[in-house]
């Protein structure tokens, strides 16, 4: 659940369970280890946790030798509620102690065996010291480090687009933001461990990689004689032979710097998309939600993205409802979308999170009626907005890197075979993929073409997705349109 950081820490997590001999299964009654990967940044996020809880409780009553564990941010920060109300937990471990799992569970076994008793192993990280120097903060003394430079290939799903990290943790403490706590403090891998992961996943069989961080372009990593900052080391990775697209989420608007713009000018294979989170279009809530930035600055950061990068698309994060939130900046927030333009937007309704700076000295006090009109209001505006940058591209050809079969596609192929019936190849060849700015796209296509670069004249479009052909003739190529 929850974010593509717990993506690769889920798949690094099942890299180590393979290598114990584990394996995966897609049936809940079967499973002797079965670990929730959870997410803190909403109410609605940990509400989902206890669901699957209880239904995961319910098959450890016929199975009372499963080991069940909670890892991620939720166990993180409030690892006692978890013991509290879902007893039938047996492991607990924090983000920053992922590398602990095979002793946690070899620690529950040896309990179970030698003793008969039953135990709850714990890994948590509450010992982040923040007085270090930053350039002390450095994953090469982390032990954790060891678990991202140990990729291999998954016994399950593709490495055709993966991920890989070039920071833990966050320093910016955004008032209503819980990571800090839960990730702990910003410190940045080494450089050419980034790299060699890079490599390694290529030569693995990726196509695609894209970079992580809580803030990734706040990247810093001092050597000694020099500090690599983020431009540098996309450089250093666009370089590794083979890869053929790379990019980078998220970034934190108050640390873009121009040499990042260079970069993704200047890089053929760095992708023309920017994930750039704004979170509010009205100053009063950037200063309460102490985001270090003016809607001005942020404006005018866009303003020159879309000067340096042709054909960049934009992304940006907002939420609704936040503690004191007036019509009036509600009315900017819609402002800002409508001046910014972005190819789509991710939108939340205010959650206080326990712990952080807003919980302690502010009221929630918009009532949920008014965030979900507000949430529908903006979402409403984003739909005519994406709608119509996705309609520019009718037409028009575009490079798509093919992941598989669209979700149609797979439904059609389950509905069949359950009816005991051949695939029709009708609805069933449709297949999915992105473009570099990040347009999901679907089309009719030869299975042969899953995991290569395809060229798709687009030839219809929605607010959500682009449908296509595969083109047949020559057309020029474009990213995205500027509108």
């Amino acid at each position: 659940m929850g974010c593509q950081m717990n993506v690769l820490d889920s798949e690094l997590v099942l890299g180590q369970l393979c290598a114990l001999g584990y394996e995966p299964t897609h049936e809940l009654a079967s499973a002797d280890l079965v670990l929730l990967n959870t997410c803190s940044v909403r109410q609605h996020a940990e509400d989902k946790v206890y669901s699957r809880l209880g239904e995961v409780g319910r098959a450890k009553a016929k199975h009372p030798e499963m080991l069940v564990g909670v890892i991620g941010c939720m166990a993180e920060r409030d690892h006692e509620g978890l013991r509290r109300r879902a007893r039938h937990v047996d492991l607990l471990c924090g983000p920053g102690n992922l590398n602990e799992i095979p002793a946690l569970i070899e620690e529950i076994e040896l309990a179970r065996r030698e003793h008969g008793k039953l135990t709850v192993a714990l890994a948590l990280e509450h010992d982040h010291s923040r007085r270090e120097p930053a350039a002390r903060r450095t994953l090469l003394y982390d032990s954790i480090e060891a678990l991202d430079i140990s990729r291999t290939k998954p016994m399950e799903g593709s490495l055709l687009q993966s991920y890989v990290r070039v920071q833990r943790g966050c320093d910016k403490f955004c008032t209503f933001c819980v990571v800090p706590f839960t990730r702990g403090p910003e410190r940045s891998r080494p450089p050419g461990h980034i790299v060699e992961e890079a490599r390694r996943l290529v030569d693995l069989g990726a196509r695609e990689i894209t970079l992580l961080g809580q803030t990734v372009n706040s990247y810093s990593y001092d050597e000694g004689t020099r500090v690599t900052r983020f431009a540098e080391l996309l450089a250093r990775v666009h370089e590794v032979p083979g890869l053929e697209r790379l990019r980078f989420v998220t970034s934190y608007p108050g640390d873009f710097t121009d040499d990042i713009l260079e970069a993704m000018r200047d890089l053929p294979r760095l992708c023309e998309y920017l994930h750039l989170p704004a979170q509010s279009g009205s100053n009063a809530v950037l200063k309460r939600m102490r985001r270090q930035y003016t809607v001005e600055q942020y404006v005018e950061l866009f303003e020159r993205a879309r000067a340096m990068v042709p054909g960049i698309s934009l992304a940006g994060d907002f939420i609704v409802g936040f503690s004191g939130e007036t019509e009036e900046e509600h009315a900017a927030t819609l402002a800002l979308l409508t001046r910014v333009r972005y190819k789509n937007v991710y939108m939340f309704k205010y959650s206080e999170r326990p712990g952080t700076l807003a919980e302690r000295r502010m009221i929630d006090d918009i009532p949920e009626d008014v965030k979900s009109r507000r949430h529908a209001e903006l979402s409403t505006l984003q739909h005519e907005i994406s709608l119509a940058h996705h309609q520019a591209l009718v037409g028009q050809c575009v490079e798509v890197l093919v992941e598989g079969y669209s979700k149609a596609a797979v439904r059609a192929q389950e509905s069949e075979q359950s009816r005991g019936q051949e695939t029709s190849w009708r609805r069933s060849d449709q297949l999915t993929g992105r473009t570099r700015t990040d347009e999901i796209v679907v089309f009719s296509g030869s299975p042969s073409l899953i995991g290569q670069l395809a060229t798709i004249r687009v030839t219809a479009a929605t607010a959500l997705t682009l449908h296509g052909e595969v083109a047949s003739g020559p057309g020029p190529l474009v990213s995205s349109p500027t509108v």
